[in-house]
Order: C-alpha cells, then structure tokens, then sequence
C-alpha cells in the first residue's frame, strides 16, 4: 500500500497545488506528503515535481507519472466497485466539470441533497465555458450541452434542451408579435456580443429547411443571464436555452413566439471515460442528477 499512497500523494500535489493542502485531504501533515514524495523519487530514480516554499512545478516526466498515476487509481476504485458483493457506502472524490451558467443554476444547488444520500463523497466543482481536455486535467465527470461527443467517451442524456425566443407581455404589446423569423429585422434583438459576429445569427427552421436571421439591437452583452433580465424588462427579444427560462415561461414574465420556427431540441449529457466499470460515485451523481432533472428541466413542447 505504500506505492498507492505516493501515487496518491503526487495526484493531491497535483489537484490542490501544495503539501499543505494535500496533507489536510490526507490528514497527515505536510512533512508525511513530502517523505512519501521523497520515497517515490528514490525509488523511481528521477525527479518528478521541483518543490519550493512558494511554489510546485512538475517536471515532464512527472507530468506523464501523474496521468499514469490518475489512470491506476482509478482503475483501483473501479475494481473495488465491481468485487462489491452487496450495498457498498460511496465514497471518495468526484471533480465534476459544466459550462458556468448551467452549472451554477442546475447543479451546484443539488450538491446538498446528494451529499445528505452520500456523506462520504467530497465533491468539486468546476464551473467554465472553456472547452477542457476533462479526462488529462482529472475530472470524473462533464456536463455537456450538445456538439459531439468523442468516440472514447460515453455520454448518458440527463434532458433534452430546446432554444426558444422570448419576451415581456410588455415588450410584445408594444412591439407586436413576430409571425415569422424574418420579422426580427424589425425588433430590438438581445444578442451575446462573442468577438464572432456569427453570434448574432438566430437559427430557425422552415419546413425543415435550416433559416438563419442577422439580429440588430441597441444594446447586447456576453452573460447570458444579464440578456435575460433585459428581456423581462421589456428592453427587447432573445434567443435563449429552455433550461435558463423556464421558470420565466412558467410564471409569465416570458412568453415565447416563433415556436413553429424552432430547431430540434438537442441533449444535455453527463460525459465521462469509457471504462470497463464506471465508479459508483458517478453513477450515484448521474442518477442523482437525472432524477431532479424529469421535474426540473422537463421535456420541451413540440
């Protein structure tokens, strides 16, 4: 066991940038985590991680130990996951990875609820709209919304997702309703601002023919949720997932137009490697998830 806890040391070293912070995961002290360090160098014969008061730098070779290192203790909680002969408590670290805005409305508040069924269970959360190499930086899991996903992995559907315009009972009573994509031309459109232009293009379909609309507004922004308080202030129309104004479509602050028009829902999925056992802690979350999102994020009409 000695070998897994310096490979183990080196993967907190790695995750949490010190001694100090690995050792507290660990709860040994920061002079175990630098002995084990030490006993895994020697033994290995190179040097695998530069230390310093201020900062860690792995070296390369110890950038390709720490995959190797990351892939076999993985490998190790999936075989204990499958020698498991009756209900086995979950347990262990789950790094789960979103884009921002659905993470911080869909995810992060169930963090509660699943921690309460699985005490055991430290999670981390990485909330961004960079587009990570999950499985190299060390995440268990992705949530991903749409696009294609790579052939190495397995994606499992949590919801289907629908884009959708909207707008304030308000905004419509004084601009009048579009009755078709092209009438946009005449609106106050609230568009994301990405240095690419093409973000201004709304999609449609008409007799399942792809239609794309330039929009034009006075004002636009690049949070999506700053678009959607415009829009219930009256200050225009957007073209927003379903999952980000339901509860705005429920209560009556939105309304949507051009539904006819809309492009096929498409899937939100948990992503994660392909692997001959999946660990339990993922399946639990997936569940977990998958179970909160048939009444959260229920299936789009039409």
């Amino acid at each position: 066991m000695d070998k897994f806890r310096e490979a183990k040391a080196l993967i907190l070293v790695a995750d949490f940038g010190s001694l100090a912070k690995a050792a507290v995961q660990e709860n040994v002290t920061p002079a175990v985590i630098s002995r084990r360090l030490d006993s895994l160098e020697r033994r290995l014969g190179v040097k695998l991680l530069h230390r310093s008061t201020r900062s860690i730098k792995f070296t390369d070779v110890g950038i390709a130990f720490l995959e190797d290192c990351r892939r076999l203790t993985k490998e190790w909680d999936q075989v204990e996951d499958g020698i498991s002969l009756g209900p086995r408590e979950v347990s262990g670290y789950l790094n789960v990875t979103a884009p921002a805005a659905f993470g911080r409305i869909h995810i992060a508040p169930h963090a509660t609820s699943f921690l309460k069924q699985h005490p055991k269970v430290k999670l981390s959360f990485n909330f961004t709209d960079k587009v990570l190499g999950f499985v190299q930086e060390g995440y268990d899991l992705s949530i991903r919304i749409g696009g294609t996903i790579d052939p190495n992995l397995v994606a499992t559907e949590l919801a289907v997702n629908k884009r959708v315009v909207c707008a304030s009972p308000s905004y419509l009573k004084k601009m009048g309703m579009p009755k078709h994509p092209k009438d946009l031309l005449n609106h106050e459109c609230l568009a994301l601002n990405y240095r690419d232009t093409s973000s201004n293009a709304w999609h449609f379909q008409e007799n399942g023919v792809p239609l794309q609309v330039k929009t034009h507004g006075a004002i636009d922004c690049n949070d999506g949720e700053i678009l959607k308080n415009w829009a219930i202030d009256g200050l225009g129309l957007v073209w927003r997932s379903t999952w980000e104004v339901q509860n705005e479509l429920h209560n009556g602050k939105l309304i949507t137009v051009l539904d006819e028009f809309s492009i096929p829902g498409y899937n939100i999925m948990a992503v994660y490697p392909h692997q001959r056992i999946v660990p339990t802690k993922v399946k639990e979350f997936i569940n977990h998830l998958k179970k909160i999102y048939t009444i959260e994020i229920p299936p789009p009409k039409g």
